[in-house]
Protein backbone atom coordinates (compact mmCIF):
# COMPACT_ATOMS: atom_id res chain seq x y z
CA UNK A 1 0.00 0.00 0.00
CA UNK A 2 1.22 3.30 -0.54
CA UNK A 3 1.45 5.57 2.66
CA UNK A 4 0.04 8.76 3.10
CA UNK A 5 1.32 10.46 5.68
CA UNK A 6 5.11 11.28 6.15
CA UNK A 7 6.34 12.43 9.56
CA UNK A 8 6.81 15.50 10.19
CA UNK A 9 7.82 18.19 13.62
CA UNK A 10 10.41 15.46 14.34
CA UNK A 11 7.62 13.23 15.89
CA UNK A 12 9.28 10.11 17.42
CA UNK A 13 6.53 7.51 17.98
CA UNK A 14 6.79 4.16 20.25
CA UNK A 15 7.86 2.63 16.89
CA UNK A 16 9.40 3.02 13.63
CA UNK A 17 8.09 1.57 9.79
CA UNK A 18 10.15 -1.42 10.05
CA UNK A 19 11.94 -1.73 13.72
CA UNK A 20 12.09 -4.80 15.67
CA UNK A 21 11.79 -4.57 19.53
CA UNK A 22 12.54 -7.17 21.60
CA UNK A 23 9.54 -7.91 23.85
CA UNK A 24 9.43 -10.15 27.01
CA UNK A 25 10.33 -13.81 27.24
CA UNK A 26 12.97 -12.72 24.35
CA UNK A 27 10.52 -12.62 21.79
CA UNK A 28 10.77 -10.56 18.62
CA UNK A 29 7.95 -8.17 18.17
CA UNK A 30 7.15 -8.60 14.64
CA UNK A 31 8.36 -6.25 11.61
CA UNK A 32 5.86 -3.84 10.69
CA UNK A 33 3.88 -3.64 14.06
CA UNK A 34 4.01 -0.91 16.65
CA UNK A 35 3.65 -0.56 20.29
CA UNK A 36 0.59 2.21 19.36
CA UNK A 37 -0.77 3.18 16.45
CA UNK A 38 1.34 5.43 14.42
CA UNK A 39 -0.07 7.90 11.56
CA UNK A 40 2.53 8.51 9.85
CA UNK A 41 2.35 4.41 8.47
CA UNK A 42 -0.84 4.75 7.08
CA UNK A 43 -1.77 2.83 3.85
CA UNK A 44 -4.00 3.38 1.31
CA UNK A 45 -6.05 1.50 -1.05
CA UNK A 46 -8.68 3.69 -2.63
CA UNK A 47 -10.93 2.50 -4.93
CA UNK A 48 -11.38 2.85 -8.31
CA UNK A 49 -15.04 3.86 -8.94
CA UNK A 50 -16.66 5.75 -6.26
CA UNK A 51 -20.29 5.94 -5.36
CA UNK A 52 -22.56 9.44 -5.81
CA UNK A 53 -22.82 11.99 -3.11
CA UNK A 54 -26.13 11.96 -2.12
CA UNK A 55 -27.58 15.89 -1.61
CA UNK A 56 -29.13 17.77 1.43
CA UNK A 57 -32.35 16.66 0.86
CA UNK A 58 -31.75 12.80 0.15
CA UNK A 59 -30.06 13.15 3.60
CA UNK A 60 -33.57 13.95 5.27
CA UNK A 61 -34.50 11.17 7.97
CA UNK A 62 -31.00 8.65 6.76
CA UNK A 63 -28.91 9.64 10.10
CA UNK A 64 -26.00 6.67 10.40
CA UNK A 65 -27.24 4.83 6.99
CA UNK A 66 -25.39 6.48 3.98
CA UNK A 67 -21.76 5.68 4.02
CA UNK A 68 -18.84 7.23 2.30
CA UNK A 69 -16.33 5.32 -0.16
CA UNK A 70 -13.87 4.26 2.32
CA UNK A 71 -13.26 3.79 6.08
CA UNK A 72 -10.19 3.50 8.55
CA UNK A 73 -8.88 -0.09 9.80
CA UNK A 74 -6.07 -0.93 11.81
CA UNK A 75 -5.26 -4.35 13.61
CA UNK A 76 -3.63 -5.34 17.03
CA UNK A 77 -2.35 -8.34 18.24
CA UNK A 78 -1.09 -9.06 22.16
CA UNK A 79 1.88 -10.12 21.26
CA UNK A 80 2.88 -8.17 18.20
CA UNK A 81 1.06 -4.84 18.81
CA UNK A 82 -0.44 -2.32 16.27
CA UNK A 83 -0.15 -3.15 12.44
CA UNK A 84 -0.27 -0.17 10.07
CA UNK A 85 -3.48 1.34 9.76
CA UNK A 86 -5.13 1.65 6.39
CA UNK A 87 -7.79 3.81 4.59
CA UNK A 88 -9.48 1.18 2.31
CA UNK A 89 -12.89 0.81 0.43
CA UNK A 90 -15.62 0.78 3.20
CA UNK A 91 -16.81 -2.77 3.33
CA UNK A 92 -17.86 -5.89 5.60
CA UNK A 93 -15.85 -7.03 8.27
CA UNK A 94 -14.73 -10.55 8.40
CA UNK A 95 -14.96 -11.87 11.70
CA UNK A 96 -15.38 -15.24 13.57
CA UNK A 97 -18.45 -15.89 14.63
CA UNK A 98 -16.90 -16.96 18.13
CA UNK A 99 -15.53 -12.88 18.38
CA UNK A 100 -15.93 -12.15 21.63
CA UNK A 101 -17.23 -8.77 20.80
CA UNK A 102 -20.15 -10.42 19.59
CA UNK A 103 -20.91 -12.19 22.63
CA UNK A 104 -18.94 -10.30 25.48
CA UNK A 105 -20.05 -6.71 24.29
CA UNK A 106 -16.22 -6.26 24.23
CA UNK A 107 -15.97 -2.77 22.19
CA UNK A 108 -16.30 0.88 22.74
CA UNK A 109 -16.79 3.36 20.13
CA UNK A 110 -17.01 7.45 19.41
CA UNK A 111 -19.40 9.56 18.00
CA UNK A 112 -17.84 12.77 16.62
CA UNK A 113 -18.57 15.47 13.01
CA UNK A 114 -16.76 17.45 10.62
CA UNK A 115 -18.01 20.23 9.50
CA UNK A 116 -17.40 22.61 6.44
CA UNK A 117 -17.31 25.98 7.19
CA UNK A 118 -18.44 29.03 4.85
CA UNK A 119 -14.36 29.78 3.53
CA UNK A 120 -14.66 25.39 2.95
CA UNK A 121 -12.79 24.38 5.16
CA UNK A 122 -13.57 21.75 7.13
CA UNK A 123 -12.86 21.06 10.76
CA UNK A 124 -13.06 18.93 13.69
CA UNK A 125 -14.85 19.54 16.61
CA UNK A 126 -12.77 19.32 19.93
CA UNK A 127 -11.42 15.80 18.64
CA UNK A 128 -8.73 15.38 21.39
CA UNK A 129 -12.07 14.91 24.05
CA UNK A 130 -13.01 12.09 21.77
CA UNK A 131 -9.48 10.42 21.91
CA UNK A 132 -9.16 10.64 25.26
CA UNK A 133 -12.73 10.02 26.32
CA UNK A 134 -12.24 6.65 23.65
CA UNK A 135 -9.10 5.88 25.56
CA UNK A 136 -10.96 5.84 28.97
CA UNK A 137 -13.52 3.26 27.48
CA UNK A 138 -10.49 0.96 26.02
CA UNK A 139 -9.38 1.35 29.86
CA UNK A 140 -12.44 0.10 31.20
CA UNK A 141 -12.50 -2.94 28.99
CA UNK A 142 -8.93 -3.85 29.14
CA UNK A 143 -8.44 -3.32 25.69
CA UNK A 144 -5.50 -1.45 24.18
CA UNK A 145 -5.41 1.95 23.98
CA UNK A 146 -4.61 4.10 20.79
CA UNK A 147 -1.97 6.60 20.74
CA UNK A 148 -4.37 10.16 20.70
CA UNK A 149 -1.99 12.68 18.54
CA UNK A 150 -2.23 9.29 15.61
CA UNK A 151 -5.80 9.22 16.49
CA UNK A 152 -6.48 12.75 15.22
CA UNK A 153 -4.26 12.78 12.29
CA UNK A 154 -6.01 9.03 11.00
CA UNK A 155 -9.17 11.00 11.30
CA UNK A 156 -8.16 14.04 9.40
CA UNK A 157 -6.49 12.03 6.85
CA UNK A 158 -9.74 9.98 6.58
CA UNK A 159 -11.63 12.89 6.30
CA UNK A 160 -9.59 15.00 3.85
CA UNK A 161 -9.97 11.40 1.84
CA UNK A 162 -13.59 11.38 1.95
CA UNK A 163 -13.69 15.02 1.86
CA UNK A 164 -16.81 15.51 -0.79
CA UNK A 165 -18.69 13.71 1.79
CA UNK A 166 -18.51 16.65 4.11
CA UNK A 167 -22.00 18.55 3.09
CA UNK A 168 -21.83 22.30 2.99
CA UNK A 169 -25.33 22.88 3.86
CA UNK A 170 -25.94 24.76 7.09
CA UNK A 171 -26.91 22.15 9.60
CA UNK A 172 -25.20 19.41 7.75
CA UNK A 173 -22.20 17.88 8.65
CA UNK A 174 -20.29 14.24 8.09
CA UNK A 175 -20.51 12.08 11.21
CA UNK A 176 -17.53 9.89 12.21
CA UNK A 177 -18.25 6.71 14.32
CA UNK A 178 -14.51 5.69 15.13
CA UNK A 179 -14.97 2.12 17.32
CA UNK A 180 -13.21 -0.66 18.76
CA UNK A 181 -14.21 -4.54 19.23
CA UNK A 182 -12.19 -7.87 20.21
CA UNK A 183 -11.82 -10.01 17.57
CA UNK A 184 -10.49 -12.63 19.23
CA UNK A 185 -12.19 -16.33 17.95
CA UNK A 186 -12.91 -17.75 21.28
CA UNK A 187 -15.87 -18.26 24.18
CA UNK A 188 -13.92 -17.92 27.64
CA UNK A 189 -14.87 -14.84 29.13
CA UNK A 190 -11.20 -12.96 29.38
CA UNK A 191 -8.72 -10.34 28.36
CA UNK A 192 -8.54 -9.80 24.51
CA UNK A 193 -6.01 -10.70 22.23
CA UNK A 194 -6.98 -9.39 19.07
CA UNK A 195 -8.71 -5.86 18.80
CA UNK A 196 -9.79 -4.34 15.27
CA UNK A 197 -10.10 -0.07 15.22
CA UNK A 198 -11.89 1.43 12.54
CA UNK A 199 -13.78 4.44 10.88
CA UNK A 200 -16.69 4.85 8.69
CA UNK A 201 -17.78 7.97 7.55
CA UNK A 202 -21.65 8.87 6.97
CA UNK A 203 -23.03 12.70 5.37
CA UNK A 204 -25.75 13.38 8.25
CA UNK A 205 -28.71 16.50 7.84
CA UNK A 206 -29.98 18.65 10.25
CA UNK A 207 -31.12 16.68 13.42
CA UNK A 208 -34.39 18.65 13.68
CA UNK A 209 -36.44 18.36 10.80
CA UNK A 210 -39.55 20.53 11.83
CA UNK A 211 -36.84 23.10 13.11
CA UNK A 212 -35.71 23.58 16.53
CA UNK A 213 -39.08 22.06 18.55
CA UNK A 214 -38.60 20.73 22.35
CA UNK A 215 -39.66 17.04 22.82
CA UNK A 216 -41.39 15.41 25.69
CA UNK A 217 -39.58 12.88 27.99
CA UNK A 218 -40.69 10.19 30.14
CA UNK A 219 -38.89 10.52 33.67
CA UNK A 220 -38.34 6.30 34.32
CA UNK A 221 -37.57 5.30 37.86
CA UNK A 222 -37.58 1.56 37.06
CA UNK A 223 -35.19 0.74 34.48
CA UNK A 224 -31.79 2.18 34.78
CA UNK A 225 -29.20 3.26 32.37
CA UNK A 226 -26.10 3.22 34.85
CA UNK A 227 -25.16 2.90 38.30
CA UNK A 228 -22.51 3.97 40.71
CA UNK A 229 -19.29 1.94 39.53
CA UNK A 230 -20.20 0.73 36.73
CA UNK A 231 -19.00 1.65 33.18
CA UNK A 232 -22.13 4.27 32.14
CA UNK A 233 -18.77 6.90 32.03
CA UNK A 234 -17.51 5.18 28.99
CA UNK A 235 -18.78 4.60 25.92
CA UNK A 236 -19.63 0.90 25.28
CA UNK A 237 -22.23 -0.45 23.12
CA UNK A 238 -23.27 -2.61 26.49
CA UNK A 239 -24.58 0.75 28.01
CA UNK A 240 -26.91 1.42 24.56
CA UNK A 241 -28.54 -2.21 23.46
CA UNK A 242 -30.76 -2.17 27.01
CA UNK A 243 -32.25 1.24 26.63
CA UNK A 244 -33.97 0.61 23.40
CA UNK A 245 -37.01 -1.56 25.36
CA UNK A 246 -37.34 1.39 27.88
CA UNK A 247 -37.83 3.84 24.93
CA UNK A 248 -40.11 2.05 23.07
CA UNK A 249 -42.22 1.42 26.03
CA UNK A 250 -42.59 5.41 26.74
CA UNK A 251 -43.10 6.36 23.49
CA UNK A 252 -46.20 3.84 23.07
CA UNK A 253 -47.14 4.65 26.48
CA UNK A 254 -46.90 8.12 27.78
CA UNK A 255 -46.27 9.34 23.12
CA UNK A 256 -42.67 10.43 24.63
CA UNK A 257 -39.41 11.07 22.81
CA UNK A 258 -36.98 10.04 24.84
CA UNK A 259 -36.36 8.42 28.53
CA UNK A 260 -35.25 10.93 31.53
CA UNK A 261 -33.26 8.05 34.02
CA UNK A 262 -34.19 8.64 37.36
CA UNK A 263 -33.48 5.60 39.27
CA UNK A 264 -35.21 6.32 42.91
CA UNK A 265 -35.69 9.60 41.36
CA UNK A 266 -32.18 10.50 41.18
CA UNK A 267 -31.61 11.99 37.37
CA UNK A 268 -29.06 10.88 35.28
CA UNK A 269 -29.57 11.26 31.29
CA UNK A 270 -32.06 11.93 28.59
CA UNK A 271 -31.69 8.88 26.15
CA UNK A 272 -27.96 8.96 24.98
CA UNK A 273 -28.03 12.80 25.82
CA UNK A 274 -26.49 15.05 28.79
CA UNK A 275 -29.41 16.23 30.74
CA UNK A 276 -29.36 19.82 31.75
CA UNK A 277 -32.04 22.00 34.00
CA UNK A 278 -31.55 26.33 33.99
CA UNK A 279 -32.81 26.86 37.85
CA UNK A 280 -32.41 30.78 38.13
CA UNK A 281 -29.04 32.14 37.14
CA UNK A 282 -27.96 28.33 37.52
CA UNK A 283 -27.16 25.86 34.89
CA UNK A 284 -28.08 22.01 36.73
CA UNK A 285 -26.32 19.01 35.37
CA UNK A 286 -25.48 15.46 36.98
CA UNK A 287 -22.27 14.96 38.10
CA UNK A 288 -19.29 12.76 36.65
CA UNK A 289 -17.89 12.38 40.31
CA UNK A 290 -20.56 8.88 40.27
CA UNK A 291 -19.12 7.14 37.66
CA UNK A 292 -22.98 6.95 35.95
CA UNK A 293 -22.47 9.94 33.15
CA UNK A 294 -21.00 9.97 30.39
CA UNK A 295 -18.24 12.86 29.72
CA UNK A 296 -19.99 14.27 27.12
CA UNK A 297 -18.09 16.56 24.41
CA UNK A 298 -20.45 19.06 24.05
CA UNK A 299 -21.57 18.82 28.06
CA UNK A 300 -18.30 19.90 29.11
CA UNK A 301 -18.56 22.54 26.19
CA UNK A 302 -21.81 23.67 27.27
CA UNK A 303 -20.48 23.88 30.85
CA UNK A 304 -17.87 26.13 29.75
CA UNK A 305 -19.74 28.36 27.54
CA UNK A 306 -22.31 28.90 30.69
CA UNK A 307 -20.87 32.12 32.08
CA UNK A 308 -20.94 33.58 28.56
CA UNK A 309 -24.99 33.94 29.20
CA UNK A 310 -24.83 34.88 33.03
CA UNK A 311 -25.19 31.16 33.95
CA UNK A 312 -23.57 29.59 36.85
CA UNK A 313 -22.64 26.34 35.94
CA UNK A 314 -23.16 23.15 38.70
CA UNK A 315 -22.72 19.74 38.60
CA UNK A 316 -24.64 18.43 41.34
CA UNK A 317 -26.76 15.43 42.64
CA UNK A 318 -30.70 16.38 42.16
CA UNK A 319 -33.82 14.24 42.05
CA UNK A 320 -37.36 14.72 40.27
CA UNK A 321 -38.43 16.04 43.35
CA UNK A 322 -35.93 18.94 43.44
CA UNK A 323 -36.66 19.78 40.29
CA UNK A 324 -40.42 19.51 41.26
CA UNK A 325 -39.78 22.49 43.83
CA UNK A 326 -37.84 24.17 41.37
CA UNK A 327 -40.72 24.18 39.26
CA UNK A 328 -43.63 25.29 42.31
CA UNK A 329 -41.46 28.02 42.87
CA UNK A 330 -40.46 29.25 39.48
CA UNK A 331 -36.93 29.10 39.30
CA UNK A 332 -37.17 25.81 37.11
CA UNK A 333 -37.71 27.80 33.58
CA UNK A 334 -35.84 25.23 31.19
CA UNK A 335 -34.35 21.77 30.12
CA UNK A 336 -32.43 20.24 27.57
CA UNK A 337 -30.15 17.46 26.61
CA UNK A 338 -27.02 17.73 24.97
CA UNK A 339 -25.10 15.60 22.48
CA UNK A 340 -23.19 15.03 19.37
CA UNK A 341 -26.22 14.34 17.21
CA UNK A 342 -28.53 17.08 18.68
CA UNK A 343 -26.00 19.51 20.00
CA UNK A 344 -28.71 21.10 22.35
CA UNK A 345 -32.39 19.08 22.55
CA UNK A 346 -34.93 21.37 24.68
CA UNK A 347 -37.58 19.30 26.55
CA UNK A 348 -41.17 20.68 27.27
CA UNK A 349 -42.57 18.46 29.24
CA UNK A 350 -41.01 15.83 31.91
CA UNK A 351 -44.01 13.21 31.93
CA UNK A 352 -44.30 10.66 34.92
CA UNK A 353 -46.52 7.42 35.55
CA UNK A 354 -48.33 9.41 37.57
CA UNK A 355 -50.38 12.33 36.09
CA UNK A 356 -50.43 14.42 39.16
CA UNK A 357 -46.29 14.49 38.95
CA UNK A 358 -45.50 15.77 35.30
CA UNK A 359 -43.71 18.75 35.03
CA UNK A 360 -44.44 21.20 32.18
CA UNK A 361 -42.30 23.68 31.23
CA UNK A 362 -42.82 26.12 28.39
CA UNK A 363 -43.71 24.34 24.87
CA UNK A 364 -41.34 26.70 22.45
CA UNK A 365 -37.68 26.50 22.91
CA UNK A 366 -36.59 28.30 26.04
CA UNK A 367 -33.81 31.23 25.37
CA UNK A 368 -31.34 29.43 26.97
CA UNK A 369 -30.87 25.83 24.80
CA UNK A 370 -31.96 28.49 22.09
CA UNK A 371 -28.72 30.51 22.92
CA UNK A 372 -26.22 27.73 23.29
CA UNK A 373 -27.73 25.63 20.02
CA UNK A 374 -26.45 28.93 18.18
CA UNK A 375 -23.22 29.50 20.11
CA UNK A 376 -22.17 25.96 19.50
CA UNK A 377 -23.71 25.93 15.94
CA UNK A 378 -21.24 29.14 15.01
CA UNK A 379 -18.49 27.34 16.23
CA UNK A 380 -19.03 24.51 14.71
CA UNK A 381 -19.04 26.26 11.14
CA UNK A 382 -16.31 28.38 12.23
CA UNK A 383 -18.80 31.84 12.48
CA UNK A 384 -17.45 32.40 16.35
CA UNK A 385 -13.42 33.85 16.11
CA UNK A 386 -13.63 33.54 20.04
CA UNK A 387 -13.67 30.03 20.09
CA UNK A 388 -12.01 29.03 17.07
CA UNK A 389 -9.32 26.87 18.99
CA UNK A 390 -11.88 24.20 19.80
CA UNK A 391 -11.61 23.35 15.80
CA UNK A 392 -9.05 21.25 14.44
CA UNK A 393 -8.95 21.85 10.63
CA UNK A 394 -8.10 19.19 8.33
CA UNK A 395 -6.07 21.14 5.85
Amino acid sequence: GQKLLEKSGGTVFAMGWRSALRVGGGRLRAQGRSLSIDASRLETRLRTELKAVPSASELVGMFGRIFSDHMLVCDWEKEEGWGPPRLEAFGNLELSPASMSLHYALQCFEGMKAYRTASGEISLFRPELNAARLNSSLRRLAMPTIDEASFVELLKALVRTESRWVPADDGCSAYLRPTVIATDPQLNVNVARQCKFFVVLCPVGPYFLDGFKPIQVFADEVNVRAWRGGSGNAKLGANYGPTIKPQQTAAQSFDAQQVLYCPDGRVTEVGAMNFFAVVGDQLWTPPLARGDILPGVTRRSILELAPDFGLEPLELDFTLDDLRRAHADGRLTEAFGAGTAAIVCPISVILHADPEAHIRLPTGAGPVATQLFNKISDIHYGRDPAYAHWNSYVG
